[in-house]
């Protein structure tokens, strides 16, 4: 879970207590949205420290606990005589109802999973300018029997008496739905509603602003010392870049490592597009070879992983020796890490995280010891989104910012099988023609992601009056918002058998396509 920011960083104004809530994050950026700046910290965090966080504001997240149950978790009963203005959801407001005195038991009737039209008691105060009839969405198997002594009912839905309450004077606020999720059709307005109105926030959490910060707050850290980057050619490892370019210019050095399995023509464009078009200096290092070597024989998608996270550490180690020294590693870690983070430790003599992992690939695998770097991680405040409108405005060209995500062990992990440098030779092929003519059909920015897997069998063609016995690709082509979950993409009939037709009469070695229509869950976007 998220630490609460130290002194000298920007102190959130709304802060996000975590209940074990799903949403939890999605709350955050639904805040985020408002430009007002939003952290998500731990349900245990005490009133103390919140009162020296001195936030505007206070959201509890929805849970899967009951708040009757015998370990159910609870926040600081102080934090309701802060004075400090707070937003119960769901698990949020029961806790709320059930510490300041009122009941919360199992739902006798019937529970609510799902869409509901929220009938408005009140329209003023949180609920101004949201709609009477107005969909909301439920997810509760309890609910408020008795409500505490101030509060007053706001809302209510067929099954929910009190589905939405609050203590006026006390600025004590409840919902028991979720006004973050894109279901609920006039949650936004809810937010905004609590963040201005409520808390009176000030839309301060700008692209501009962040950029300022940053570049000041990695001036400050960095001094006159060189900093070493893990160019992925992706989207946060490039705004890093350009982010790092404009603060400390050419104390910074890029390494991309060509690990054999990225995208056709991927590892010339990155050259190209960094060192020569916009001035940035890359280290290229071939490593192909090496790469696929460690790789033959091996079948198992898990050991493909760590191989590749091993390898890539001990090639890191090695070419950083030798283009260094270097004092400072920089990471492109978002804030879903940072929430979600574990494996740092702090340098006891400058309290600065310490690299125990390298987060710009793998994932997998810790540095060596005698290998230490401090870290700059000036992107760990932002979400996914956010960091594609902060390389929109450093200049970042749409072709970087709109690309769709690449795994870090790349088509290593798109083979299924052994991975041998036939078969990437025909993959990259197959997986160029799915982008080429999703770009062409003016679907690429429509779609999460698209491309092509191969899989370890051979079926039976005829290609010229001749038997062919040659391997099938999968299209594999998911729209989603964040990854979490994805559903397939509907595509044209028509570009389908473009992209079949292209495959099978251009890439050597395959003899026929195969579309993936399985959603995420209870597939995985990957097939490995």
């Amino acid at each position: 879970m998220s630490q609460a920011p130290n002194e000298g960083q920007r102190q959130p104004a709304i802060v996000i207590l975590d209940f074990g809530s799903q949403y939890s994050e999605l709350i955050a950026r639904r805040v985020r949205e408002t430009e007002v700046f939003s952290v998500v910290l731990g349900y245990s965090t005490s009133a103390d420290e919140l009162r020296r966080m001195a936030p505007k504001g206070i959201i509890l997240s929805g849970g899967p606990s009951s708040v009757y149950a015998e370990h159910a978790p609870l926040c600081d009963p102080e934090i309701w005589n802060l004075g400090i203005p707070v937003l119960g959801v769901c698990y949020g407001m029961q806790l709320m109802v059930q510490q300041l005195g009122g009941r919360v038991v199992a739902a006798t009737g019937k529970a609510e999973y799902g869409k509901a039209p929220l009938e408005v008691d009140d329209p003023t105060d949180l609920l101004t300018n949201v709609d009477n009839g107005s969909t909301m969405w439920m997810s509760h198997g309890d609910s408020v029997e008795a409500l505490p002594e101030g509060f007053v009912r706001l809302a209510h839905t067929a099954n929910t008496p009190e589905a939405a309450v609050a203590n006026l004077q006390r600025m004590l606020y409840g919902v028991q739905f979720h006004p973050e999720v894109v279901h609920s059709t006039c949650g936004m307005a809810m937010i905004r509603n609590f963040v201005y109105h409520i808390c009176g926030c000030e839309p301060d959490w700008t692209t501009a602003a962040f950029i300022e910060e940053a570049v000041k707050q990695v001036r400050s850290q960095v001094g006159d010392k060189r900093v070493l980057l893990a160019l992925s050619g992706g989207v946060d490892s490039s705004t890093l870049a350009f982010l790092l370019k404009k603060a400390i210019g050419d104390q910074l050095t890029c390494m991309f490592i060509d690990q054999g399995f990225m995208r056709k023509g991927e590892p010339e464009f990155l050259m190209d597009f960094f060192d020569r078009k916009f001035n940035i200096h890359v280290e290229y290092i071939n490593a192909r070879q090496r790469f696929l070597e460690k790789l033959k024989d091996v079948t198992d998608p898990e050991q493909k992983r760590k191989i590749i996270g091993t390898e890539f550490i001990r090639v890191f180690e090695e070419e950083s020796r030798r283009l260094g020294p270097f004092d400072y590693l920089a990471q492109g870690t978002l804030y879903p890490d940072v929430i979600e983070s574990a494996g740092t430790d702090v340098d006891p003599k400058t309290g600065e995280r310490v690299a125990v992992k390298i987060k710009s690939h793998h994932n997998v695998g810790g540095l060596p010891k005698d290998l230490q770097f401090k870290l700059v991680e000036p992107l760990r405040k932002l979400f996914k989104d956010e960091v594609r409108k902060v390389g929109r405005s450093l200049g970042l060209p749409e072709e970087i910012v709109r690309r769709h995500p690449f795994p870090g062990p790349g088509l290593a992990i798109r083979i299924l099988g052994e991975v041998t440098a036939e078969k990437l030779d025909c993959l990259r092929d197959a997986d160029l023609i799915v982008r080429e003519e999703v770009k062409e059909a003016g679907l690429y920015h429509d779609i999460w992601q698209a491309f092509a897997v191969l899989l370890p069998v051979r079926s039976v063609g005829v290609m010229g009056d001749k038997r062919t016995y040659a391997w099938p690709i999968v299209l594999r082509c998911v729209s989603s918002e964040d990854g979490m979950t994805a559903d397939w993409s509907r595509l044209p009939y028509d570009l389908m058998e473009t992209i079949s037709n292209r495959i099978v009469n251009e890439v050597k070695g395959v003899n026929r396509v195969v579309l993936d229509i399985t959603s995420k869950p209870p597939g995985t976007i990957e097939w490995e």
